[in-house]
């Protein structure tokens, strides 16, 4: 079983170099501008109220965080982030099993004197692993963002922490749910294709209820549950929200399992 954990973190290791020179990119990129913002918080609010308020809501730029404030512009900064987090954990969920059909392997590997759950363990463990790190890189990555380019302006360090442990659900959210989709789809052809599908649809489906309003359309997105603005102007993750993103990751992974062992994986 060490073996199999071992291979598959070896062939996420390019990967895993590619994230984190995306994450890295992504929010030095976004924060450079933030002293340029807090300069004039006037302009840049009146700069705001002449964009449609549909248009901010789509965003997350409509939370009571000025966007010339620090944790206001890194909301903003975040948010985008997001969607490369769940792209990332969508790809490893939907890739970390389907691979040993769509490369025509899976009879080398089921012939070794291994359990399909122990196989399964060994390949979630490797994925979780690598989303583990990415975290960390995007803790590290954010932390000295915000420190470089504060411009001395004070932040509520609790608040952005809680904002950055919520990323650990986030990310198993999309894994969890690419993995089960797998298992129950004959095969999946393309990756990125059902890993764009499942990061953009849930986006998507955040900015379709920030822009009706209410609930309801936010059910099922953890865009919604672990919303950058809410959390960092409250301090708090959204726990009544959050509990469904946690309920669909447990019952995804327990379905998973069942499916997986039960599961006739063609092969040549």
């Amino acid at each position: 079983m060490f073996n199999v954990f071992k291979y598959e973190f070896k062939m996420l290791r390019n990967s895993l170099l590619i994230w984190a020179t995306t994450y890295f990119s992504i929010i030095f990129m976004m924060m450079v501008f933030y002293p340029t913002f807090s300069a004039d918080v006037a302009m840049v609010d009146k700069i705001m109220e002449n964009y449609p308020e549909e248009l901010l809501k789509a965003f997350g730029m409509s939370s009571g965080l000025s966007l010339a404030t620090l944790l206001g512009f890194f909301s903003f900064t975040f948010a985008l982030t997001q969607l490369f987090i769940a792209i990332q954990a969508a790809n490893y969920g939907f890739s970390i099993l389907s691979v040993e059909e769509r490369e025509f392997t899976a009879d080398f590997l089921m012939s070794k004197p291994v359990s399909r759950k122990a196989i399964l363990i060994a390949k979630s463990s490797a994925a979780l692993l690598g989303l583990w790190l990415s975290f960390l890189f995007i803790w590290i990555s954010s932390y000295m963002a915000m420190e470089i380019f504060k411009e001395g302006s004070a932040y509520d360090v609790s608040a952005f922490n809680t904002l950055i442990v919520s990323t650990l659900f986030f990310q198993l959210f999309f894994f969890s749910t690419g993995l089960v989709i797998s298992v129950i789809l004959k095969k999946v052809r393309s990756v990125l294709s059902f890993s764009l599908g499942l990061a953009f649809g849930m986006y998507i489906l955040n900015a379709m209820r920030a822009i009706v309003g209410g609930e309801v359309l936010g059910v099922l997105t953890p865009f919604y549950h672990f919303e950058p603005g809410r959390i960092l102007e409250t301090g708090k993750i959204h726990w009544s929200m959050a509990l469904i993103s946690i309920s669909i990751i447990l019952i995804s992974c327990l379905t998973t399992i069942v499916l997986y062992t039960k599961r006739d994986i063609h092969s040549l």
